[in-house]
């Protein structure tokens, strides 16, 4: 008799593995190439540079500038809830700053006409209760 002989067996491998490690491998690569060319095509400095510039100056009122008193709080609460009310202004004009320190009011940001320039100059005047109003908005026009 012989020497017993242990066989294994071994189920046969598919032959995807290589092929598929090699789509992905291109996909990644191709994504890399696609990401850095568009990283490369954006070279151009936002539009609100200059107003960036501005508003670091100390000059101007910004949203840090809103005063925590109740008086104030209440008046820019009426002149926002006003704005949201008017279904004719667009989502740019309602998103305007309303900053209230000590019963001045500012209102600052793009608009897209001169008519929601004034209409938000009245609903602020109305709504404000004799506050005094420095209408700081911009006309941009549509885009």
């Amino acid at each position: 008799m012989g020497i017993p002989v242990a066989i294994s067996y071994r189920p046969p491998q598919t032959q995807t593995k290589g092929p598929m490690k090699r789509t992905l491998l291109a996909l990644a690569c191709l994504s890399a190439v696609s990401i850095a060319a568009m990283a490369a095509d954006d070279k151009t400095k936002p539009d609100n540079t200059a107003t960036n510039e501005r508003d670091r100056s100390g000059e101007t009122q910004t949203s840090g500038d809103q005063s925590n008193s109740p008086a104030d709080l209440k008046i820019t609460q009426a002149i926002r809830q006003a704005l949201m009310k008017d279904s004719e202004l667009s989502t740019t004009a309602k998103n305007i700053k309303v900053i209230t320190s000590n019963g001045h009011v500012t209102l600052r940001g793009p608009v897209k006409t001169a008519q929601e320039k004034a209409k938000i100059d009245q609903l602020a005047k109305s709504a404000a209760g004799g506050a005094h109003i420095d209408d700081q908005l911009d006309v941009k026009g549509s885009n």
